[in-house]
């Protein structure tokens, strides 16, 4: 199948709604009826405002970037993308081309 990987860039400590923003974009996924989506923590990164993040530096700890990706079709990128614009929030987002599917018998 023809989709989308769709990654979207945050910091662990965000929130939307009350919740962890990771958490909250996974929840919105799942109610949207997206098969699977990862979470991913990392040890170290940069921002756009040249800001430097690791895990390493006690006065930067908890605030280190999450990458939240899912591969969807296109159908279900543009409804997410476009739940969160409906949502006010302003996160970086990468959306590639990919081909997917499963191997073997299920």
């Amino acid at each position: 199948m023809l989709g989308f990987f769709l990654k979207i860039y945050t910091d662990e400590n965000q929130k939307h709604a009350g919740v962890m923003l990771p958490e909250w974009l996974l929840a919105q996924a799942k109610s949207m009826g997206i098969q699977g989506g990862s979470a991913f923590r990392a040890v170290a990164g940069f921002s756009s405002y040249g800001m430097i993040y690791d895990e390493t530096f006690f006065e930067l700890a908890g605030s280190l970037p999450v990458e939240v990706s899912f591969v969807v079709s296109e159908a279900q990128s543009e409804q997410f993308l476009a739940l969160l614009k409906a949502e006010n929030l302003q996160l970086f987002y990468v959306k590639v081309a990919a081909e997917y599917g499963v191997t073997g018998e299920r």
